[in-house]
């Protein structure tokens, strides 16, 4: 069986595996998953929404061969949704049989391992391998503050503790990917157990390969020119600048309706797939479909 090592001996290997699997990672990014993977230290992307965060870490389970554990942070998770919780159903069933077997349940019959329901973060510990499974704990800015701090063990120790059953080291402790808006800052505890990397919009040129990639049956004129108008978007005050997932949703809806080329009439009739707010759609139209489209 290949190891992580075999599949991604360097920085440049991993770049060119992830361009293969349609992803395209400039250095600094192959870099810091290069860095993730090898080292078994958990890596935090942070950047605006769309820029490809989420995508990156199933990029690396499809470089790695191995499986994608996501588990998606909202306010309010607990460790019931994160890590495990007890079937009571089944538990309370096993109870009923036993006594009308004229039998007793202690709790040590009650709280085994038959009785739990793994969720991600303990699914990811347990994955067998051969290569450590992608632990995706994706917009982790959305949970609480003692969410995070329950992270701590996995992150920094490879284990994750029930109480029931005492503490569960990892075999092959995953490689843990955690992404963040910034929609609050996170505390330095987690931090320090991450490494780090920012993405950035791509320049036109990338946003555009990236478009033809994802959707290959737009032209290389569209594609240029939604990656264009997208810069241009980002331009103006908008309370949520457009990224590549953006631009890509506007190249499938101007493909769909027939357009081939980008123009006034059709970014009024499309401007919904890339603004998602009225004040933003309100800030291009003031400066007309004419120069969002750049004719």
């Amino acid at each position: 069986m290949t190891s992580v090592a075999d599949r991604v001996p360097s920085t440049v290997a991993l770049q060119g595996a992830l361009d293969a699997v349609g992803y395209l990672a400039d250095e600094g990014l192959a870099t810091a998953l290069f860095c993730a993977a090898r080292l078994h230290q958990p890596l935090l992307l942070e950047g605006e929404a769309g820029v490809g965060k989420t995508e990156a870490a199933k990029a690396l389970a499809r470089v790695l061969d191995t499986p994608l554990v996501r588990l998606q942070c909202y306010e309010g998770i607990d460790v019931g949704e994160a890590l495990y919780e007890w079937d009571f159903p089944r538990q309370l069933l096993a109870i009923k049989l036993a006594e009308s077997g004229g039998k007793t349940l202690d709790e040590h019959d009650l709280f085994g391992r038959g009785y739990l329901v793994a969720r991600p973060l303990l699914r990811a510990v347990e994955h067998e391998g051969p290569r450590p499974a992608v632990l995706l704990i994706d917009e982790v800015d959305r949970a609480d503050d003692e969410f995070e701090a329950f992270l701590l063990e996995l992150l920094g120790e490879g284990a994750v503790t029930v109480p029931e059953l005492g503490t569960i080291r990892a075999v092959h402790p995953p490689i843990a990917l955690l992404t963040s808006n910034r929609t609050r800052d996170l505390h330095d505890a987690l931090k320090r157990r991450c490494l780090y990397h920012w993405i950035d919009f791509p320049d036109v040129e990338r946003s555009a390969e990236i478009i033809r990639r994802r959707v290959p049956a737009a032209s290389e004129t569209l594609s240029a020119q939604v990656a264009a108008a997208v810069r241009r978007l980002r331009s103006l005050d908008v309370q949520k600048p457009p990224g590549i997932a953006e631009a890509i949703d506007w190249v499938l809806a101007l493909e769909v309706l027939g357009y081939r080329e980008l123009d006034a009439h059709a970014v009024g009739a499309t401007i919904g797939s890339v603004l998602k707010y009225r004040e933003d759609v309100e800030l291009a139209e003031e400066q007309g479909g004419a120069w969002v489209a750049g004719t």
